[in-house]
């Protein structure tokens, strides 16, 4: 075997070996459509997984929910997802499935009505808002309104028509002696 010859069949090899990843035809007239859009949130590239429970968890929608997501620990690995309002989920990969931990709640994702419940969680904090999301026009408005509204609240007694007065109904006191006086009303258990 010559060098050339070894030459020749090194680069059959490599050829072979690296294969390009695109069949794209860059010299040809046809149109190409190449998308030079990149991903949102690069931890997603390395971890595919992740984004399928995100998926489960925000429908395919979630780049429009979430800020950032950030690799909090290694082991057990721990995500922390913030979403738009500055609220916050821990997703946490165990040996079998995802644990979701939403205000201090675990969910195992490995089940379905604890990924609905954590679902649920998820919407709840999202619904929490967040007074910088709002226009400025919507703010002064707002502001117009709470305004009005806590001077006229002021001279009410503060919570809509509910019966009894300003301390919310029946007094202590008055619990504490309806409770006495049904105690000393039933009977003992022995004679």
């Amino acid at each position: 075997m010559t060098a050339n010859e070894l030459r020749e069949k090194i680069k059959g090899l490599v050829k072979q070996v690296y294969k390009p990843t695109s069949t794209v035809d860059l010299d040809s007239s046809a149109e190409v459509d190449i998308s030079l859009e990149a991903e949102k949130f690069p931890l997603l590239l390395k971890f595919p997984e992740l984004k399928r429970v995100l998926v489960d968890l925000l429908t395919d929608q979630y780049e429009v929910f979430v800020k950032d997501i950030q690799w909090v620990a290694p082991k057990p690995t721990t995500f922390r997802i913030v979403l738009a309002n500055d609220e916050s989920f821990n997703l946490v990969w165990a040996v079998r499935s995802w644990i979701c931990i939403v205000e201090g709640k675990r969910y195992y994702l490995l089940n379905l009505n604890e990924e609905e419940r954590a679902t649920e969680s998820i919407a709840r904090i999202l619904a929490y808002g967040n007074g910088q999301a709002e226009s400025m026009d919507a703010s002064g408005e707002l502001a117009a309104s709470d305004s009005e509204s806590t001077s006229s609240s002021s001279s009410s007694s503060g919570g809509g028509d509910f019966p009894g007065g300003e301390s919310g109904g029946e007094t202590e006191t008055e619990t504490e002696t309806e409770t006495e006086t049904e105690t000393e009303e039933q009977p003992t258990g022995g004679n």
